[in-house]
């Protein structure tokens, strides 16, 4: 099959039968554009002309180049190709899979950065609460402390998720729905943004569901999300990087140090596999000698 149109069929599948995100269908479409240019430049036009070799060599390119691509970004071109090409071989479009030899490259295991509860409560009161526009930020920003949402789904919610009271129902990768418990500070945060600021938003735009608005009432993006979460660390002198990420981390890091159970995170979080989970489970040397000491009957 050619290799544009083998691409728009298993982009189609990834998106109408596997349900994936949007953000997801996107970086499989860049990864693999990248690929297919590169094989259209050795020649290769076909699905059926691509050998073990063939692939071999485009990763061995990527990885070579000056300055050198993340472990991450690597391994994640690498499930995208094997992806594609499992796909094919499945489908029957193709007799057999010539990723199926390819191994991705293993990823330096970080731990996600979280901020300080001190920290946290800084970025929370960031936003002005006298301006429309630093209700709403509030309310996002409180929302995603509280329920360690991804940005992804917190743009996405509607206000009928909000419906269930003293919970909130998130839908996560694959489309995937889950109810998490939303605190009193951030009911009361969405509270005053439904309130007072989201009706004036809707006025002066189309009719939408979604909760969160943008100055001009269009549903926010993920992109604007990004932004309000960059100024409030700014206003609050967090020296820290602070990416979208920062309050999910922090949401997990804290409930685990409060004592959460790890599976009960991993409910909270969306997480498939407690494996996933368990990047959070690190606790310092201090925190080890102070529950060692307060534990056991004969630490002191």
């Amino acid at each position: 099959m050619l290799l544009a149109r083998a691409l728009d069929s298993y982009l189609r599948h990834v998106t109408i039968e596997r349900g994936l995100s949007d953000h997801t269908v996107s970086a499989y479409r860049r990864d693999l554009d990248g690929y297919i240019t590169w094989l259209s430049e050795q020649g290769v036009t076909d699905t059926s002309e691509v050998t073990a070799q063939v692939i071999g060599r485009f990763i061995e390119e990527r990885s070579s180049e000056v300055p050198p691509p993340a472990a991450t970004s690597l391994a994640r071109l690498q499930s995208s190709v094997r992806g594609w090409h499992r796909y094919l071989a499945r489908e029957g479009i193709e007799q057999d899979d010539p990723s199926g030899r390819l191994r991705p490259p293993k990823a330096p295991r970080r731990l996600p950065k979280a901020l300080t509860i001190d920290q946290v409560e800084r970025l929370l009161r960031a936003p002005s609460s006298e301006e429309p526009i630093g209700i709403r930020d509030r309310a996002l920003l409180e929302l995603l402390y509280a329920t360690g949402a991804r940005v992804s789904e917190a743009v996405g919610l509607d206000v009928d998720d909000l419906a269930h009271g003293d919970v909130l129902r998130l839908r996560g990768k694959g489309s995937k729905e889950r109810i998490v418990p939303i605190g009193s500070f951030a009911r009361d945060a969405v509270d005053a943004y439904l309130t007072r600021v989201r009706p004036g938003l809707a006025a002066k735009g189309r009719a939408s569901a979604r909760l969160f608005l943008g100055a001009r009432g269009a549903p926010l993006s993920r992109q604007s999300a990004w932004l309000v979460i960059r100024s409030a660390a700014e206003r609050a002198q967090i020296t820290a990087e602070v990416s979208p990420h920062t309050l999910r981390h922090s949401f997990a890091t804290h409930l685990l140090q409060g004592g959460a159970d790890v599976r009960v995170v991993q409910e909270l979080l969306g997480h498939a596999s407690v494996a996933t989970t368990q990047i959070y489970t690190h606790v310092s040397v201090d925190t080890l000698r102070d529950i060692y000491a307060t534990s056991h009957p004969r630490a002191r």
